[in-house]
């Protein structure tokens, strides 16, 4: 990540934008700049910084470089939680075989879609955390799943119930105790790009990726209770190379891998 990056206002603030400008300066402890009819471009190249900007209704993060600007959205959350509603399948929850109750940790939170399926069925009961190293997109997604515009439930209660936190996966992991959580999910980067996923490359832009490790699959092992679940490319080495059970999906690129702890 590029280390300096500042908050500026959409091109003709209102009340609500500058307020929320002020809010993200305060909460990231960021400084300001005025706007004054200048692009976000223009003021990334003077100040060589990562931009965010308060908008009317959302913000938008554009790290130096980047080509379009990454902002909170559900994604596909919507259409999958109506396909779960009707009785039909989801890949990622026959995976995690979560129940009512669980508590879920996701590593690799990204928009959240995953999170946000993984919410509607614990319920109010169960616990969903969602780990994002980089402070200014945990920032953008913990403020947009908390105030997104959406009024379809169950999909806007589901994401008021994700709790999110700016941190790296293994030094999250290592201050949790043995067992503590029942599903650890990890979904980190595809090494291989999918082209029909083009609507992730802002998120490749303005997140932080790291490849999966040993210590990384270990923590996991140790904290999750009943199982850690695997999201890669199909052609990934990560499955054998951690001993991860492949849930092989012969008409998808991406497959799940398995490692249950009973």
């Amino acid at each position: 990540m590029h280390e300096v990056t500042v908050v500026t206002t959409a091109g003709r603030p209102d009340d609500e934008s500058l307020r929320l400008a002020q809010f993200a300066c305060e909460e990231l402890e960021l400084p300001f700049v005025q706007r004054k009819k200048r692009s976000v471009a223009k003021i990334s190249e003077l100040l060589n910084a990562n931009i965010i900007v308060a908008g009317k209704n959302r913000y938008e993060y554009y790290p130096v470089g980047a080509k379009n600007a990454f902002f909170f959205h559900p994604n596909s959350a919507a259409f999958r939680l109506k396909r779960i509603a009707r009785g039909e399948s989801d890949p990622f929850l026959e995976a995690c075989k979560l129940l009512p109750g669980d508590s879920y940790l996701d590593c690799t939170l990204g928009l959240g879609s995953d999170a946000i399926v993984a919410a509607y069925v614990v319920g109010k009961k169960g616990k969903v955390i969602g780990l994002e190293a980089n402070q200014n997109v945990a920032f953008i997604v913990k403020q947009g799943m908390q105030s997104y515009d959406f009024s379809e439930l169950p999909l806007t209660s589901s994401m008021r119930d994700i709790e999110v936190i700016c941190a790296e996966a293994v030094d999250f992991l290592s201050k949790l105790s043995n067992e503590s959580i029942d599903i650890v999910y990890m979904d980190p980067m595809f090494e291989e790009i999918i082209e029909e996923s083009n609507n992730f490359e802002p998120l490749r832009d303005a997140g932080s990726h790291y490849l999966l490790t040993r210590q990384w699959v270990e923590e996991a092992v140790r904290v999750a209770r009943k199982r850690v679940v695997l999201k890669a490319h199909y052609k990934s080495s990560y499955f054998d190379q951690f001993s991860f059970k492949r849930d092989i999906r012969l008409t998808s690129k991406f497959h799940y891998g398995i490692i249950e702890k009973y």
